[in-house]
């Protein structure tokens, strides 16, 4: 049994990177990439698992799209178009852009509107300023918030041109 006052190496026998660094490798910034390449790549192989990473040290503008979720530890202007996927703003992230995605999880700095068929995730080290559409939303103490909230039901209308109405137009400030 390990006790926090015993010698020795607490640290797991596995390396410590949890992110898999094979989509890190495969997401060098190549516009040129299509998002269906890899069908006999066995890296492309791995189904819902596969996650990029934009690193602490990069700094990204202009439109990223895919079809793979992402980890975003850098910093990205632009827009972020991930409909069917998870985007996670890590706490190093700084994004000033609107993200569609299937599931957002803020941790660090977002300024710009989020559209999320499935939900938002605001953690108590997140901040995100800008408007939310989303069928779920769950922000933490501590988290800050600032912009306005339109719940939608999973499946109603698209995430790119929907037509409900938001149910409130006056911006909502959460700071907890």
């Amino acid at each position: 049994m390990w006790k926090p006052n015993q010698t020795g190496s607490n640290t797991p026998s596995t390396p410590e990177p949890v992110r898999p660094s094979t989509p890190a490798t495969n997401f060098e910034a190549s516009p040129t990439r299509p998002a269906t390449v890899g069908a006999g790549n066995a890296a492309a192989a791995v189904p819902t698992g596969e996650q990029a990473t934009i690193g602490k040290s990069l700094i990204v503008k202009g439109e990223l799209t895919g079809s793979e979720s992402l980890y975003i530890d850098g910093k990205v202007e632009g827009a972020i178009n991930l409909p069917g996927n998870r985007v996670t703003v890590g706490r190093n992230g700084q994004v000033a852009a609107n993200i569609v995605a299937r599931e957002i999880v803020v941790l660090g700095k977002v300024r710009g509107n989020c559209q999320a068929s499935d939900r938002v995730d605001i953690r108590s080290e997140g901040s995100l300023t800008g408007d939310v559409i989303a069928a779920r939303i769950s922000i933490e103490d501590g988290a800050f918030f600032k912009g306005g909230i339109d719940i939608r039901k999973p499946g109603g209308t698209d995430l790119k041109g929907g037509s409900a109405t938001p149910a409130s137009t006056e911006p909502v400030a959460v700071e907890a």
